[in-house]
């Protein structure tokens, strides 16, 4: 099978790396592989180094990598349609039994694309499937707080933005066989807005290298890895791996905790990832008097983040816009517990803890609630023995439910699927 995955941008982050996973997995399975995306620039650093290297792990088979010049993540009228038309001349000239989107804008243009290519001459008869992973939603989350013009504002440019995002993924959702949601909640999501129909939609939860977490290398262990960092053995590491940017959650962690920080002498922050906000959140820990409680990593490859995660005693997921935060299931892996807001799929990778504390796999907390969140990082930090059992359970779930392996071999199904309703 020759399978074209198109994605908007490259970058270090969950839905790219379920791409790389998905195409490499694939790969291994004897298909023919191209995958297509657009420039790549930023401080998220990139993974085509990765997916360059594909021949090397794969003997000799590669990975084949398109750049389409016009596929930005802006919205732009001209470059959206240099984009289409660039996506339009790319699977006429590869010719592809499937077609995969990844991302809003590349799933967008490139289903659109997809869907009229399907009778040009050129494929002379072949059926097309095409195929779109819904990796998080498009749609902005709303304000709260005091009606302020400001957030008034804001607030008007989010239902504006929703809007467009919902009347396009709509139309995109008419082209196109098969929507994979890497959680339930991303389908209810969709489906709420009136985006496609219920028999379109199967979930696939996004997949890991799994082992990567579960072992470690020679000086890759716990101790070693926080002794690097600074950290001394009684210190109490809150986590995070995330992108610097907005709507993960920095800043409700330290409206939560600094005054934990400043008071616990053993408290300390651990957040891996850069981003666009990486300088404004450096200046907010200093005025706070926080900027010697916090390690910042900055960017990091991929293979140093289980031997990070492995260095805190907790992981905080405070993301308030999500898909399947990948982070959670890899900190199981890594056997360290996560807190996490209870917003798109992060309820599907953690079981709520009982209130017994004998069941459960991390502690869930209603987004924007600082107080649940405090509370549940002061649990966390008196209650080691019952967060370390909680993340051996965690462990065992997650080892299974979000393996690479497991991911490609559902998607094997959906790609049939798209097949057979294509040949119709």
């Amino acid at each position: 099978m020759r399978i074209l995955h198109i994605s908007t941008r490259l970058i270090l982050g969950g839905s790219q790396e379920n791409t790389v996973l998905s195409c490499e997995g694939q790969l291994l399975r004897g298909h023919e592989v191209h995958l297509a995306y657009g420039p790549i620039f930023g401080p998220e650093g990139s993974l085509l180094d990765r997916v360059r290297q594909s021949d090397e792990r794969h003997e000799g088979e590669r990975i084949v990598t398109h750049e389409v010049p016009h596929l930005v993540r802006e919205v732009s009228t001209l470059a959206d349609w240099r984009g289409y038309q660039e996506v339009r001349r790319l699977i006429r000239e590869v010719q592809p039994d499937v077609v995969h989107t990844h991302s809003s804008k590349a799933g967008i243009l490139g289903r659109a694309a997809a869907w009229a290519e399907r009778g040009h001459p050129s494929r002379q008869g072949r059926p097309l499937g095409v195929v779109h992973t819904i990796h998080g939603p498009p749609f902005m989350p709303g304000g709260a707080g005091s009606a302020s013009i400001a957030r008034l504002v804001s607030g008007l440019k989010t239902g504006i933005n929703n809007g467009v995002y919902t009347l396009a993924e709509r139309f995109a959702a008419a082209r196109c066989h098969v929507i994979v949601s890497v959680a339930d909640a991303m389908t209810r999501t969709f489906l709420d807005r009136g985006i496609g129909r219920a028999e379109q939609y199967v979930t696939v939860y996004s997949g890991m290298e799994t082992e990567r977490f579960v072992r470690a290398d020679a000086g890759e262990d716990r101790s070693a890895i926080r002794s690097r960092l600074g950290f001394a053995p009684g210190d109490f590491v809150i986590g995070s791996v995330a992108r610097l940017a907005q709507h993960k959650g920095h800043d409700d962690v330290l409206d939560a905790l600094t005054d934990d920080l400043l008071a616990s002498a053993p408290w300390r922050l651990l957040w891996v990832g850069d981003g666009w906000w990486r300088e404004r959140l450096e200046r907010r820990l200093e005025s706070l008097g926080l900027r010697d409680r916090a390690v910042l990593t900055g960017l990091v490859p991929p293979e140093r983040v289980p031997g990070l995660m492995r260095a805190m005693d907790v992981l905080v997921h405070a993301s308030t816009r999500e898909g399947l935060p990948r982070t959670v299931p890899q900190a199981h892996l890594c056997g360290v517990m996560p807190i996490a807001y209870a917003c798109d799929g992060a309820p599907e990778a953690i079981e709520r803890l009982s209130d017994d504390e004998l069941s459960g796999t991390g502690v869930l907390v209603e987004p924007g609630d600082l107080q649940g969140l405090r509370a549940a990082v002061k649990w966390a930090s008196e209650n080691p023995d019952a967060r370390q059992a909680a993340a051996g359970r965690g462990r065992a779930i997650a080892a299974v439910r979000f393996s690479a392996e497991g991911m490609v071999e559902a998607l094997e199904g959906v790609y049939e699927r798209a097949l057979g309703l294509a040949g119709r």
